[in-house]
């Protein structure tokens, strides 16, 4: 089931409305990143992070602050098209030569990224950096196994909504009700 929102500048954008729906505050994400800075002290020390964008942004941002690692590095890849089904993986830019031929097939880097949902995103980075450490701040079943470290784990049908996709408005009870 998918719901249609007309943007401000006119499009139409087609979003997920799933039976099971996880919605993430700022606060929240804060805290779940800084929880997994926490846990993965103990993994380092790590010389680089490798962010996979866009979802990985936010939490490598505070990971890298809480651990003091000052090496930030981004992975693009597209695999989302459309808000509501997952496509053909296509990396858009890999990682740079110095910290990919730096770092010995990725040992002493961590990648991070926001959630691990298939693990077919993560397969495509781990195989560019088969020594990383891998973490995300959430994880599905089905693409967990890719993960080394992560804080929460949610269904495979459960749709998360991250705090930069949302804007404040009313939630219905789950029970029904709420007048």
């Amino acid at each position: 089931m998918t719901e249609d929102i007309k943007m401000p500048n006119a499009a139409t954008v087609a979003v997920p409305q799933p039976d099971k729906i996880f919605p993430v505050s700022w606060d929240q994400f804060h805290r779940d990143s800084r929880a997994l800075a926490w846990r993965l002290a103990s993994a380092g020390p790590f010389s680089a992070i490798v962010c996979i964008t866009r979802g990985g942004l936010v939490p490598a941002a505070i990971i890298a602050r809480e651990l003091n690692v000052r090496m930030i590095e981004t992975v693009c890849v597209a695999s989302y098209h459309d808000y509501k089904n997952q496509g053909e993986l296509k990396v858009l830019k890999g990682i740079a030569a110095e910290v990919s031929a730096q770092q010995h097939n990725g040992k002493g880097v961590l990648i991070v990224d926001d959630l691990v949902d298939t693990g077919k995103t993560a397969k495509i980075v781990r195989d560019l950096l088969p020594k990383a450490h891998f973490a995300t701040v959430y994880a599905k079943p089905m693409g967990r196994p890719q993960v080394d470290t992560f804080i929460t784990e949610v269904s495979q049908d459960t749709w998360i909504y991250f705090p930069w996709d949302t804007g404040l408005a009313f939630q219905p009870p789950i029970h029904g009700g709420g007048d």
